[in-house]
């Protein structure tokens, strides 16, 4: 049987990393971040990573674990992660798992595994060359050659992918389909009881969020963008979190600092509708449904009659 452990979702700003805090409090656990702009050192504000005092003395992991300029990927994140995650429980202690990046969540919990690639390779250069000489059109042509089914989720313009899948049909002589189908056929990784955490209304959710955006533009996120754009290429993947894509874009002069906050807030919820639509799609997860604030004291409850039901205590 795989092993059990404990899942908290929900979009941004919905209150996981406080849950996970108090749960890990009452049931001897640890956190493990999953977010995918959390991972990156220097990016603090604009990620809403948790303060010293909000982890209150509970030991955080997936935060802090790369360089604003590396690429990091899923693949990464799942090895990284589950040695993390096994680590815990080796120790006798409940992993937590808490974030909002649903490719991470799912990955982690099944144990998929990547088709092994080097983002420096000669093989990824020439498919680049080749893509800036015949066009995204072009290759995604060629892709529909060699795996249809891939092909027909991608959009010329969606260049990255459509290296990468023929980058891995060309190494590999499998196709990412294929790769795919087996993955999903392995039996899962670990044994996870979901909590994911949500609003009634919308608008209260949209409220919670924009009141987080206000005090990250007036704490620094300005600064903080600046000092990351001085060294980064504006086309590396933690250059796109938001938050950073649109103050970088204010640093250049192409928006003004209000467009930008009002941008930030748009995008974070534009993000949340995402992330609640991921999330339902999982079955078997409990979710406690906010009214105008969180009731933090109502969720530790029932978590813990979840927990206890699952008999992950």
């Amino acid at each position: 049987m795989p092993p059990k452990i404990l899942v908290i979702v929900g979009p941004t700003a919905s209150g996981k990393t406080r849950l996970a805090v108090e749960l890990a409090h009452e049931w001897n656990g640890e956190v493990v971040s999953a977010d995918s702009m959390q991972v990156y050192r220097r990016m603090d504000i604009g990620t809403a990573k948790p303060t010293a005092e909000e982890m209150d003395g509970i030991p955080h992991h997936m935060i802090d674990v790369a360089d604003p300029g590396e690429d990091f990927s899923a693949a990464r994140y799942v090895e990284m992660a589950s040695a993390c995650v096994d680590g815990i429980l080796a120790r006798g202690r409940l992993p937590i798992v808490a974030g909002g990046t649903g490719l991470y969540i799912d990955s982690l919990l099944s144990g998929r595994t990547f088709a092994a690639f080097s983002p420096d390779s000669p093989l990824r250069g020439e498919l680049e060359a080749e893509l800036a000489r015949r066009g995204g059109a072009a290759m995604l042509e060629e892709l529909a050659r060699v795996d249809p089914e891939t092909a027909a989720r991608l959009h010329p313009n969606d260049h990255k992918r459509i290296v990468r899948a023929l980058e891995v049909f060309r190494s590999t002589g499998r196709t990412i389909s294929q790769h795919d189908r087996e993955t999903r056929a392995l039996p899962p990784r670990y044994d996870a009881l979901t909590i994911g955490l949500t609003f009634r209304e919308r608008a209260d959710l949209w409220a919670r969020i924009d009141r987080r955006g206000d005090p990250m533009a007036r704490d620094g996120l300005e600064a903080e963008g600046r000092g990351l754009s001085s060294g980064l290429p504006r086309t590396c993947t933690a250059m796109q979190a938001i938050g950073y894509k649109e103050f970088v874009a204010a640093v250049d002069g192409q928006i003004s600092w209000k467009e930008a906050e009002e941008l930030v807030k748009l995008r974070s919820r534009q993000y949340a509708k995402r992330q609640l639509t991921w999330f339902r799609r999982r079955e078997g997860t409990q979710w406690i449904t906010w009214e105008k604030e969180p009731d933090f004291g109502t969720a530790r409850r029932r978590s813990t009659e979840f927990i206890r039901e699952a008999g992950l205590g």
